[in-house]
């Protein structure tokens, strides 16, 4: 089976993925298969030198009948090596078309929503290199462009976390090698072979299981090749957004009017739609080379008018938005806004505030037709304004977080200065322009 992984030689992998801050918390998501497993272990003892704090996250989809039971299986191995765990029960996945799409999907939602609430900042995946290039030859049968066919990333930022996979460049055997060197059973997911899934039939199909061969070295080598391709045009989108196209706190981009790199363009749609990604295709390279009034993945491109003569207006597209949910601190509306403090403790005092909004009676979703109403005070125009966040209460707009409540001749009760932030969904930025959400005001996020 060959060498298992030194402490040391995990140890520099992860600090390449760094510098992490100080107050950094990291999760391992674990299935108790050999790949997370040998990540869990080796992560621990990586953590420990670090002093920093670790635990583990099982998402158990129960979609087989021995789900449950291997789930168990894996917070007592987590357990064996001191790691707390906690395991997330997904439901409502029901086998049918896209299953593996939709649990991949309701997995990552379950590990974001449950790291956010542990304090967690950096996910650690056990993503490793035959995986890496089994996903190179997924995206090359689909046609991906540039950035697709650079693999997997190292450190992506995922929503509010950070995503690792410091084992990118090791193969299983050699992850496996490391539990049985410390004497640690595993057990293979039966998933991994069923041959309903695309990727378990070309693992079948591939000779190099054990991710050692020359095929999957060429392929690390290309997507390390093309991954450098990808960071020339990043770092050219980001200095564009700095300069040109800073998304605004309000959740809306100007751009100038000319062609758009593609990258940059593709990274404020995703934000202004709060997207993990823009649907691929021929389309988003048509619309950058010679921008137009178009509607794509979520957002629209409109004339900027006043704001920017000439050039253009990028904006949520407000059919798309999400509906609304309870406006309790820390809801998170259209995965784009978060208002993080619902209410001051006197809020019940004010003529409007007969239940506090953490009650329920409180919602939080589209300002939609009530901008009408709030043109005089706002220079934003109509495409902005109904696609801002409001506080409603038996369908009153009580408040309008992005705009000055006093000017709008609301109370601050609701939202106090400070208590909301624009922090659209973000798979991944260029250069790391954006390192989280901003304030109110007119601040921008790069």
């Amino acid at each position: 089976m060959g060498a298992g992984v030194a402490p040391s030689a995990f140890a520099a992998r992860i600090e390449r993925l760094g510098p992490f801050p100080a107050d950094a918390r990291f999760a391992v998501a674990v299935s108790g298969g050999g790949d997370s497993l040998a990540l869990a272990v080796l992560a621990r003892t990586w953590a420990a030198s670090r002093g920093v704090s670790l635990r583990g996250l099982i998402v158990d989809h129960g979609l087989r009948p021995g789900a449950a039971a291997e789930a168990e299986m894996a917070a007592a191995q987590l357990a064996a090596l001191a790691i707390p765990a906690q395991i997330l029960l997904l439901t409502g996945l029901a086998p049918g078309p896209g299953l593996a799409a939709r649990a991949r999907a309701a997995r990552y939602a379950a590990l974001e929503a449950a790291g956010v609430a542990a304090g967690v900042t950096h996910l650690l995946l056990g993503h490793h290199a035959a995986d890496q290039a089994e996903t190179l030859i997924l995206r090359a049968l689909a046609g991906s462009d540039v950035a697709g066919m650079a693999g997997m990333g190292g450190a992506v930022r995922w929503g509010r976390l950070w995503l690792l996979r410091p084992l990118l460049d090791l193969s299983p055997s050699a992850l496996r090698a490391t539990l049985t060197g410390a004497g640690i059973r595993w057990s293979e997911d039966p998933s991994n072979a069923d041959p309903a899934a695309t990727r378990a039939r070309l693992r079948a199909h591939r000779a190099d299981r054990a991710g050692t061969g020359f095929a999957t070295r060429a392929l690390r080598a290309a997507a390390a090749a093309t991954g450098a391709a990808r960071a020339v045009a990043e770092a050219e989108a980001a200095d564009y957004l700095a300069r040109c196209a800073p998304l605004r706190a309000e959740g809306y981009a100007l751009l100038p009017g000319g062609p758009v790199p593609l990258p940059a363009l593709a990274w404020l749609l995703a934000a202004v739609a709060g997207s993990p990604r823009v649907p691929p295709g021929p389309g988003l390279a048509v619309l950058a080379a010679a921008p137009r009034p178009a509607t794509l993945g979520g957002a629209r491109l409109l004339p900027a008018g006043r704001l920017a003569p000439g050039g253009w207006l990028l904006v949520r597209e407000a059919a798309r938005q999400a509906p609304a949910v309870p406006a309790r601190s820390g809801a998170v509306w259209d995965r784009r806004f978060r208002l993080d403090r619902a209410a001051e403790p006197d809020c019940a005092s004010e003529s409007l505030a007969a239940e506090s909004p953490s009650s329920g009676t409180h919602t939080l979703g589209a300002l939609g037709a009530d901008a009408s109403r709030l043109r005089r005070i706002s220079a934003l125009p109509a495409a902005v304004l109904e696609t801002l966040p409001a506080i409603r209460r038996f369908g009153q707009v009580l408040a309008v977080p992005p705009l000055d409540q006093g000017a709008a001749g609301f109370t601050t009760c609701f939202v106090p200065p400070g208590g909301w932030t624009f922090a659209p969904f973000q798979p991944s930025t260029p250069r790391d322009c954006v390192t989280g959400g901003c304030a109110t005001g007119g601040d921008t996020l790069c």
